[in-house]
């Protein structure tokens, strides 16, 4: 079986050199490109399975290579390198078609674990979760423009954080998410808040949805971990 494709796009060359090696040996094919305007003719050379995209990039920035790709209708993951942990950020991040993010510096095993993830629920070809307006798991609807959630046909009324970490949930299906990144991807970096915060705004979701802390339907806890979605998630527009 051929080894998954992955272009690492990033102008830190010493970073490639940390990162290509640790990809190659969990089993990785891997290209390299130094700027944006390398990054697009990879792409076109290798067709990879997956990419990996510094936002700051010389000549052609890692948003502009996203938008170029989406624009062309090609779907291939991306997992983007940004150096700001802005809420807004973030947004921006999912909403020009990123896969997944994830703020430097970083944990390269965190980075892997990324990978591994987005490669297994993503299929070269089909627009990402991310993506899409409405996110649905069974009779759980959330409306990620709207900012609205409904369990049937019953509107629910979630604090603007515990929907973040039910959205941030849903878009990483069967994936164990930490107390630690739920944090630092709802709250953001600038919040001085501990890891209680996450729990709390679970225990707000599960009342919410009525959902068993012993035997759940939608959210699990990983006990020394964190939380996991336990549904398969669609996407529609």
């Amino acid at each position: 079986m051929a080894r998954p494709r992955i272009l690492v796009a990033d102008d830190e060359v010493d970073l490639i050199a940390e990162l290509k090696p640790l990809l190659e040996r969990s089993g990785y094919d891997v290209s390299t490109a130094i700027d944006g305007r390398q990054a697009l003719e990879r792409v076109r050379e290798i067709h990879p399975d997956l990419i990996i995209l510094d936002v700051l990039m010389p000549y052609v920035d890692g948003r502009e290579v996203l938008r170029r790709l989406r624009e062309a209708d090609d779907w291939t993951p991306v997992i983007l390198l940004t150096q700001v942990g802005t809420p807004t950020e973030r947004a921006m991040s999912l909403q020009e078609g990123a896969d997944d993010y994830i703020n430097k510096p970083f944990d390269p095993f965190e980075l892997l674990a990324r990978v591994q993830a987005v490669l297994r629920r993503t299929q070269q070809g089909r627009l990402p979760i991310s993506s899409y307006r409405w996110l649905i798991a069974d009779d759980l609807r959330v409306d990620r423009q709207g900012r609205h959630v409904w369990l049937s046909d019953e509107q629910l009324n979630l604090t603007a954080r515990a929907l973040g970490v039910l959205e941030y949930l849903m878009l990483h299906p069967g994936e164990t998410v930490p107390r630690e990144r739920l944090l630092d991807e709802v709250w953001g970096w600038s919040y001085a808040v501990e890891t209680r915060a996450v729990d709390i705004r679970i225990a707000e979701l599960r009342k919410a949805l009525g959902d068993d802390a012993d035997e759940p339907r939608f959210v699990e806890t990983v006990v020394g971990q964190g939380y996991r979605f336990l549904i398969a998630v669609e996407g529609k527009q």
